[in-house]
């Protein structure tokens, strides 16, 4: 079995209960934030859409400059899950041809001059990717539950749904 086998099953399956979460957030509560120092509802949900693709997709390089990533914002619910849904495909294809080789490669993420990390591709996939967005999807849950949406089952049912 190659090393990338168990990160692509482990990605779909995260990434299906991350989608259910994601089309709970309410288009008309996108700018509601639960402090004032926290990000909004919608950038949470906008991070989220951009991790697959930062820290898996962009594997096909030995590095990722934050400078050169767009990271827009996004003002329709429809606009975060579709970027999603297109990094999840992106980052699986990636990951499909990784051989082992490469999954233990350095690969680097830097911010112009300034290197931020730079460890083994299975280190970043696992940590960047998805232990970070399994994170912020925690983070999401939250924010949901504080507006009263009903929360999807991630590991298993929750008091909303059985």
């Amino acid at each position: 079995m190659k090393w990338s086998e168990p990160l692509v099953a482990e990605l779909q399956y995260e990434s299906v209960a991350t989608r259910r979460m994601l089309e709970r957030v309410p288009q008309e509560m996108m700018v509601w934030k639960p402090h004032s120092k926290s990000r909004s509802l919608g950038e949470i949900a906008a991070h989220i859409a951009h991790l697959p693709g930062l820290f898996i997709a962009s594997m096909r390089q030995n590095e990722l400059d934050k400078n050169g990533y767009p990271t827009p914002a996004f003002n329709r619910v429809s606009d975060v899950t579709a970027l999603f849904d297109k990094n999840i495909r992106d980052a699986l294809a990636v990951l499909r041809i990784m051989t082992d080789e490469q999954i233990v490669t350095p690969w680097r993420y830097r911010y112009g001059e300034k290197i931020i990390f730079e460890m083994p591709r299975l280190a970043v996939i696992r940590g960047m990717g998805i232990s970070h967005l399994i994170h912020h999807r925690g983070q999401l849950s939250v924010y949901l539950r504080l507006l009263d949406v009903p929360l999807p089952p991630v590991y298993g049912q929750t008091a909303d749904e059985g």
